[in-house]
């Protein structure tokens, strides 16, 4: 069952899977190695099994979730078999994955991309989570705020729009851009990534597409 994306987010909006404490990453200090830590916000979602994550300093049970701010980190210490749903909320898109550790080694059993559109609905609930980081007591508060987050990236995962090519392409090397660093002669190393002209990024994609403007060289 863990392997439809929507199937799963609507058992944790609607059950039987339920929402139980909602944990804030904590982003004081430098990461441990081996931490994971992107630039975007994601909720880290137990859905069996348990283990320790030193990010939030507390033990996960089934229904937890960690929410990890943009630059924050989680460094979860795999001890027995456990099951975790995570959703980023990256700039363009939103990414699902479910990783199941067996004792021994992982294993994906899901992962899913969809585009981000519309209102910014899910921003502003990102906001509000954020707050809520300042008051972790409120624990009905964030797992409304959570639910609703959920709720969003379900609609998002339901709509069936398709962007023209050029946008999709440059969604998707504005998540490469946001989420790496990269050499100079910037444009030339894209296209030999994607396999396509320079010019054509520079020129078509990113002058019509978004505010990003890459100039040839």
């Amino acid at each position: 069952m863990y392997h439809d994306v929507s199937y799963l987010l609507s058992r944790l909006i609607n059950g039987p899977l339920s929402l139980r404490q909602i944990y804030f990453s904590s982003s004081n200090g430098p990461a441990p190695d081996l931490a994971y830590q992107v630039d975007f916000p994601r909720l880290e979602i137990v859905l069996e099994g348990e283990f320790v994550d030193t990010g939030a300093g507390a033990t996960l049970v089934p229904g937890d979730v960690l929410y990890v701010p943009a630059g924050g980190w989680n460094f979860p210490q795999w001890q027995a078999p456990a099951t975790t749903f995570s959703v980023l909320f990256g700039k363009q898109q939103l990414g699902f994955s479910v990783v199941q550790w067996d004792g021994k080694q992982y294993q994906n059993l899901a992962k899913q991309h969809v585009a981000r559109r519309g209102p910014r609905i899910g921003s502003f609930l990102l906001q509000t989570l954020n707050e809520m980081q300042m008051q972790p007591q409120e624990q009905q508060t964030a797992r409304l705020i959570v639910a609703s987050l959920l709720s969003h990236c379900r609609d998002c995962s339901a709509a069936k729009y398709r962007p023209p090519h050029a946008a999709r392409l440059y969604s998707k090397l504005f998540v490469i851009i946001s989420t790496n660093a990269m050499p100079p002669r910037l444009p030339a190393n894209l296209s030999h990534r994607r396999s396509i002209f320079h010019q054509t990024i520079s020129r078509t994609c990113f002058k019509r597409r978004g505010p990003l403007v890459l100039t040839n060289t």
